[in-house]
């Protein structure tokens, strides 16, 4: 599985968003999909609110994608 880190610049992002920022979805409408679909966990488990508001150090598994997006906050020291 592919590991990525994603850095953020405020408290949290939320995972529609997250997704499109990372680059894994072109659209929001392609990351509503991916989300309800049931293809996307948050720290290992299934999610289906694309309005999950993601934070530092929480990890995203993309199962389609065999990919894992972990975030960081640059504004704290991890």
């Amino acid at each position: 599985m592919k590991k990525e880190i994603v850095r953020i610049k405020t408290e949290f992002i939320k995972l529609d968003s997250l997704l499109k920022f990372s680059g894994v979805c072109e659209t929001g409408s392609q990351a509503k999909e991916m989300i309800l679909s049931g293809l996307v966990k948050v720290n290992g488990e299934k999610c289906l609110m694309r309005g999950k508001k993601i934070r530092n150090k929480d990890k995203v598994y993309i199962d389609e994608a065999m990919l894992e997006l972990e975030v960081k906050d640059d504004n704290k020291n991890t």
